[in-house]
């Protein structure tokens, strides 16, 4: 009986031990976590998304205080958000206008515009779809319409129109680039919010070989280029290409396109002085 009790109070003051040594050294070798990194989390939307480049808001906070990330490279986040971290990384010019951008798909071809060159019978997937010539769609660089896009988006900002085509609700978009790293055509692409025209086709074949495929893309035909006063359009690359930073709204390129493939609100014409 004496050695059981010996055994148990031997046992026990071991334990003690241990746990007073552990105690001990989690103390004595903690490494402390830099309280601007939790100041940077609840500042941060909180998405974790990944579309900063890191595996979530924690790791980019992390990164933002060892010097390795922008303080501008939360995609969810808007100029309110750049602020606040710019204030806790105590940097001193926190006079910060960072737009939200979001996904667009550059693409007008629909089943009514583009027809497909064969019938697809496989995975409802765009990269498989791809993988066979191309893909059915009759123009290589058009949208194939499986949702590839719409399934990876973490807030359903994806829709496939019944015309075949993916189309994304600017109001839902988190700007996560999900979808743009989901599309194997690319020609998803990150676009200001407030921007309100677009060129929807992503093709560079020349207007010969476009308008055999698509009534709808683009041909080069450079009438948006000559009608823009302010420099915000051109062609590059048998391709219409807006300059957004130069764009002010006008809405001329719109009205002058021949194949109506550029997008743009008539009713929100802004006036430009």
């Amino acid at each position: 009986m004496n050695t059981i009790l010996i055994a148990v109070v031997s046992m026990g003051a071991i334990g003690v031990f241990f746990a007073g040594f552990l105690a001990f050294a989690s103390k004595k070798f903690a490494i402390e976590e830099d309280p601007r990194i939790e100041a940077i989390i609840e500042a941060l939307p909180g998405a974790n998304c990944g579309g900063c480049g890191f595996p979530g808001c924690s790791s980019f906070a992390a990164a933002l205080v060892a010097g390795e990330a922008k303080f501008t490279g939360c995609p969810v986040g808007d100029g309110d958000v750049c602020v606040k971290i710019a204030e806790i990384l105590g940097m001193d010019d926190t006079d910060i206008s960072v737009e939200k951008l979001v996904a667009k798909v550059i693409c007008g071809g629909d089943n009514g515009n583009c027809e497909n060159k064969y019938r697809y019978v496989g995975v409802e997937d765009c990269a498989a779809a791809a993988k066979m010539a191309g893909g059915p769609k009759g123009c290589q660089y058009g949208c194939m319409g499986f949702g590839s896009c719409a399934k990876v988006c973490p807030t359903n900002a994806i829709i496939i129109t019944d015309g075949g085509i993916a189309v994304v609700d600017e109001e839902k978009c988190i700007g996560c680039q999900k979808c743009v790293a989901a599309c194997p055509k690319n020609i998803i692409k990150m676009v200001p919010y407030s921007s309100e025209v677009h060129v929807l086709c992503s093709s560079p074949e020349p207007g010969k070989v476009v308008r055999k495929v698509c009534k709808a893309g683009c041909i080069a035909c450079k009438k948006c280029e000559k009608v823009c006063n302010f420099d915000a359009i051109h062609v590059e690359n048998n391709l219409a290409v807006v300059d957004y930073d130069k764009c002010t709204g006008c809405m001329e390129c719109v009205k002058a396109c021949p194949v109506k493939c550029i997008e743009g609100d008539m009713e929100k014409v802004t006036v430009a002085v």
